[in-house]
């Protein structure tokens, strides 16, 4: 006697994937159960809906990554369809759903969060542009997702801040991103904040930047302290996050290491091969009025508010990553994969040494 095919299907699944079992749920904040099934990866089903605004950012792109490696249906809402457009092999088919949105439209807002358990907000902007002032990018959009996510009752609402965001700041980025803390927190008390450090990765604005532009780096004689934080390790962070909510937390997720500019200048030089920098230490206001009229030019340039950032240590805060189940990396171990490029043919392929940490920068354990 033959066996149909739907009998033959079910006990491959049966053999191959096995039955579910407890490890299969997950309760969300709310009590709402997530049921995944299927072989583990790219073609598994977490359960999940996730929402994720600012997807294609820095950060939005690896997010999105990691959670479509997970079998999650990510709803990716864009502004541009070009950028938007690299997302789309990142999950499964139909896993990766694209929808045109406006952060001033409520109804697109809406449309993009109304069937999902979990919505990150990675919206934001460190420079103002003719549409946006940094209040309007970073706080107030915020706070309308939040508002509506709490109207459609969203059980996992992640919002990301920065390390150093604060109401007393002299700079109007941190202060925004204080404030939309502050907001979001506001209209949905259960929201989990996440505030990681300066991020460095492929495309980033940290690395790269040293190496084109070293001259702005030299600001405050290179002395500013920061405590940068591989894109990839916030990124899993932020993954982990969706089936291991933390409801009404702050999380803090700093580098291991805290640097000074002077430090990163010597690494990207030694890493790249290249000479040092013979660029001058501008003053502060020579650099405060560059960057007012650069901001004459349609694409972004350095900014006045950067400028003041330039002259702020980062938080001295301790890391959260043990809630979150990433152990971070040091800006070393990555450093020529980011920088190799910069390399002439004839140093491409040579060891990599690196300068000599400072005594008073030391690793912190976590």
């Amino acid at each position: 006697m033959l066996t149909s095919a739907p009998t033959m299907l079910r006990v491959q699944r049966t053999i191959l994937v096995g039955k579910r079992a407890y490890h299969d749920l997950v309760t969300l904040p709310g009590s709402k159960p997530v049921i995944s099934s299927g072989p583990p990866g790219y073609s598994a089903v977490s359960g999940h809906r996730v929402t994720v605004f600012g997807c294609t950012g820095f950060l939005g792109r690896y997010l999105v990554s990691k959670l479509g490696k997970m079998g999650t249906q990510v709803i990716a809402p864009y502004r541009d369809e070009d950028e938007a457009r690299v997302l789309k092999p990142m999950g499964d088919l139909g896993q990766i759903v694209r929808m045109e949105f406006d952060v001033r439209d409520e109804q697109t807002i809406a449309e993009a969060i109304r069937h999902s358990d979990t919505v990150y907000n990675l919206i934001g902007r460190n420079y103002e542009t003719k549409n946006f002032d940094l209040r309007a990018a970073n706080a107030l959009s915020a706070e309308r997702i939040a508002k509506i996510a709490a109207e459609y009752g969203v059980p996992n609402f992640i919002q990301v801040s920065h390390l150093s965001a604060s109401k007393s700041s002299p700079s109007k980025f941190y202060q925004a991103k204080a404030e939309a803390e502050e907001r979001v927190k506001a209209v949905l008390p259960t929201a989990t904040i996440i505030r990681p450090g300066p991020m460095y990765g492929y495309e980033d604005k940290l690395l790269n930047n040293i190496a084109g532009w070293p001259i702005w780096w030299k600001l405050n004689h290179a002395q500013t302290k920061i405590r940068p934080v591989h894109v990839l390790d916030v990124a899993q962070a932020l993954a982990n996050l969706m089936s291991r909510p933390v409801p009404s937390k702050t999380l803090n997720l700093p580098g291991p290491s805290t640097l000074s500019y002077e430090y990163l200048l010597d690494l990207v030089s030694s890493v790249t091969l290249q000479p040092p920098s013979r660029a001058p230490v501008l003053p502060r206001s020579v650099a405060t009025l560059i960057a007012r009229l650069g901001q004459n030019v349609w694409w972004p340039t350095l900014s006045p508010d950067e400028v003041t950032r330039r002259y702020i240590d980062d938080a001295d805060l301790p890391g959260d990553w043990d809630v979150v189940g990433v152990e971070p990396s040091e800006i070393e171990t990555h450093a020529i994969t980011y920088l190799r490029r910069y390399r002439s043919a004839e140093n491409y392929v040579r060891p990599v040494i690196f300068p000599p940490r400072p005594s008073a920068v030391v690793a912190e354990e976590y």
